[in-house]
């Protein structure tokens, strides 16, 4: 059973508000005299009620109460209670619920997941606002080890040079998620094609989304395509690393072979940038 608290004022009284306001607070007072703490009991039902509105315990079994104790609800409502004080709302919990079930039905803690809400504020100074867009983004960020893999991982970035990695976007979430010998190793495949350090590093600051990228199934074969088929040198990724970010099959592929029938030969950046439009009405 989960107790709640409410203050009230002790000379103030409540009464229905005609025009509600969508973020009421119907207690707030000015009056310097003390308040009263009421203290109530929320039943099974109603908190189980309540985790079916967010989205945590499904509405489809009509028999879901009989698989979750009291003590089960409580905990669940614990993580929620603690995710709510730190700035997450009934919307968010509802998200973090459908991505990330783990979050309220395994024996996580509140006390576990706060250092990561600490880093992400501390270290990372990212606001609050900051902080639960990035958890959104990538909610198993909540279960990372802050000293094994959050702090190296945020420092290794800095060092490369990647800055606003507070900004809440899913390639920052997912980057600070990554360990480091992982994104490492996204260098050394680059050093392995004739890159110094320097140059591999520079690559991977101006495209950190490289470090998501499959070795296997997107790096090498642009590799093998760019110097085997298209006959250019690898040197041309140090001025254009963004040529990673182009589909294989859908735009580098057809634009290259357009152009060759054409005998024409362009900069990466203007066989790829350009619009659909621009590129095939300038080499009809």
């Amino acid at each position: 059973m989960v107790v709640h608290s409410l203050c009230v004022p002790t000379i103030c009284s409540i009464s229905p508000n005609p025009n509600p306001n969508p973020n009421p607070n119907p207690f707030r007072s000015s009056s310097p005299h003390p308040q009263l703490v009421l203290r109530f009991r929320t039943t099974y039902r109603e908190n189980l009620r309540y985790l079916k509105t967010l989205g945590i315990i499904s509405n489809d079994n009509n028999n879901t109460n009989k698989f979750f104790s009291s003590e089960t609800l409580d905990r669940i409502l614990s993580i929620v209670n603690f995710l709510k004080s730190k700035g997450f709302s009934d919307h968010h919990i509802q998200s973090l619920s459908f991505r990330c079930p783990k979050i309220f039905f395994s024996n996580i803690d509140p006390t576990e997941i706060d250092p990561v809400l600490e880093f992400l504020t501390v270290d990372l100074s990212a606001s609050r606002d900051e902080t639960c867009g990035l958890i959104l983004r990538c909610p198993e960020i909540l279960f990372s080890d802050v000293r094994f893999c959050l702090r190296p991982t945020l420092l290794f970035l800095r060092e490369l040079g990647l800055e606003k990695l507070n900004s809440p976007t899913s390639l920052n979430a997912h980057l600070l998620n990554t360990r480091v010998p992982k994104l490492v190793a996204k260098i050394r495949f680059l050093e392995s094609l004739g890159l110094s350090y320097e140059e591999s590093s520079r690559i991977c600051a101006r495209l950190p989304a490289i470090f998501g990228y499959s070795v296997d199934n997107n790096l090498r074969p642009k590799i093998e395509y760019l110097v085997e088929e298209m006959d250019r040198s690898i040197d041309e990724l140090k001025v254009f690393p963004q040529y990673f970010a182009f589909s294989l099959e859908r735009r580098i592929v057809p634009r290259h072979l357009h152009l060759k029938e054409r005998n024409v030969q362009v900069p990466l950046q203007r066989m790829l940038l350009w619009s659909d439009q621009k590129f095939y009405t300038k080499w009809k």
